[in-house]
């Protein structure tokens, strides 16, 4: 098992170094559109994911397999970062590095990103509202919401911010209750 010590000494400069590299070139937005395709792609294939982590296939293999799975979909100055994690053994961080890189761009474009569980799926409209007032109390340029569900919650709503969490839910509610009562 590898720490998470370790794994950020490895991510972040290939992460950083990506971010350089598409800032420098003016690739910003096609290098993040890019590794959003590589990261669903990856979490969409776990074969792919789990070939590329393997030890005992060689780096040759993993980069004839990058070059027909993202030759021509993704920019080659990333396929060609890609190919170098291969050669340096460090492929197997490929999730992670996406998604380090994802949040250094948002940190550039000062995005925040809200984690926002409710027990049903939310509107168009419920998603503007909660992108507005997140917008509106962090003082964020954007706000970039990833939805998820859990019938637990009864109804409302929780939002997590960074290490921040807001939690407006039935169940939320509840248990405060409780607690008052008891």
């Amino acid at each position: 098992m590898i720490s998470s010590t370790m794994a950020a000494r490895v991510v972040d400069p290939y992460a950083e170094a990506l971010v350089s590299l598409a800032s420098a070139q003016g690739l910003l937005d096609t290098f993040e559109a890019d590794i959003r395709f590589i990261a669903a792609v990856v979490q969409a294939t776990p074969e792919l994911g789990q070939f590329l982590a393997s030890p005992l296939v060689k780096a040759e293999a993993k980069k004839n397999l990058l070059q027909q799975v993202f030759a021509d979909q993704i920019h080659p100055l990333l396929l060609n970062a890609l190919k170098l994690l291969s050669d340096r053994r460090r492929i197997m961080f490929l999730g992670a590095v996406c998604q380090r890189f994802l949040e250094l761009q948002r940190k550039l474009k000062n995005i925040v990103l809200a984690e926002v569980t409710t027990a049903v799926p939310l509107t168009e409209a419920q998603q503007q509202s909660i992108r507005e007032r997140v917008r509106d109390f962090t003082q964020a340029s954007g706000v970039e919401l990833q939805t998820s569900q859990d019938p637990t919650l009864l109804g409302g709503v929780i939002i997590k911010i960074g290490s921040q969490v807001i939690d407006l839910s039935l169940r939320g509610q509840l248990r405060r209750l409780a607690l008052q009562l008891a």
